[in-house]
């Protein structure tokens, strides 16, 4: 298979092209490098069957016949969607038009990266895909929220009127190595100011949750996800919930970091609880999570002190 993935510098982009490539697809990946990094491609440099280009997705191009479309492509760590605050809806918007358009030229599967945000702040709990959401459509991460959603509207759309053989995956808080240092997550936050002896920043009083996923397992979810005949959304991501004080305590305990906690108010929109309800990628994908949090945090610590030069 030939294999078209948008947003490949990204973290999921980059390990995505190598689950491909190791199951002897030739990959074109592309990224725009706003928020993407080519040393998440460097070990490829002499791999045949990877090519990459440096181009906005938002411009339309033509990678020429491909089989199947991986569109990752948009800014997504919170400071660096407010950043990007139009890029970001642009790329959720014409960067996705653009990407199936490719898909419906070259008859060619595709499938869409959306996110646990089209849940916003949710009054359901655990979240099932069926689940409309609770998003502010003017508040700071509606730029990132609306991006998403309306992705999924387009998507479904060329779905049933234009026939594309489309998948949606949700994808709820994922880590592990490449995962930017200072992506601004609660993962990378913590592993780095554990590394460097700092106070970790806990918002709020900390009982809020989060679910975490380690990035093999949605890998794994995302490509059996492509290869199935589900159109609708389905989440992908870990069900064991953890607040971010038993998250805080988890990355003490793996790095033996002595830093202590500092509380500082909770960002706006910010949601209290997050987890998914996988039931759906269990009956239709067969599929769950694997890795434990304390075996993922394991996995991930040598990247993030390569990165720093740091240890504790």
């Amino acid at each position: 298979m030939r294999v078209l993935v948008t947003g490949a510098a990204g973290f999921l982009g980059s390990h995505l092209t190598d689950r491909l490539l190791a199951e002897d697809c030739t990959v074109l990946g592309v990224d725009n490098l706003c928020t993407g990094d080519l040393e998440n491609l460097a070990h490829l440099a002499s791999e045949p069957r990877f090519r990459f280009e440096e181009r906005d997705i938002c411009t339309p191009f033509d990678p020429g016949p491909v089989d199947y479309v991986f569109n990752l492509a948009s800014p997504a760590s919170p400071p660096e969607y407010l950043r990007l605050a139009i890029e970001t809806l642009r790329v959720g918007s014409v960067g996705v038009e653009n990407t199936l358009e490719i898909a419906q030229k070259y008859n060619a599967g595709f499938l869409h990266a959306s996110t646990s945000e089209c849940y916003g702040d949710p009054l359901e709990h655990p979240q099932t895909e069926t689940y409309w959401g609770n998003v502010n459509p003017v508040g700071l991460r509606s730029v990132y929220d609306e991006a998403k959603r309306y992705a999924e509207a387009l998507v479904m759309a060329y779905h049933r009127t234009r026939g594309v053989n489309t998948h949606l995956v949700r994808i709820f808080n994922t880590y592990g190595p490449r995962l930017h240092p200072s992506d601004g997550r609660v993962i990378s936050n913590f592993i780095m100011q554990a590394l460097h002896g700092e106070p970790l920043t806990v918002y709020g009083d900390g009982n809020q949750t989060r679910s975490f996923c380690y990035v093999d397992d949605l890998i794994e979810g995302i490509v059996r996800l492509s290869r199935s005949s589900e159109h609708m959304p389905v989440n992908i991501g870990n069900p064991n919930e953890f607040t971010i004080l038993e998250c805080a305590q988890a990355i003490l305990d793996a790095t033996g970091s002595s830093s202590e906690l500092r509380f500082e108010p909770l960002p706006q929109d910010d949601p209290t609880r997050r987890c998914p309800d996988i039931t759906r990628a269990r009956t239709l994908l067969g599929w769950e999570p694997r890795i434990p949090l304390s075996e993922g945090l394991r996995r991930s610590l040598e990247f993030f002190k390569s990165r720093t030069g740091a240890g504790v």
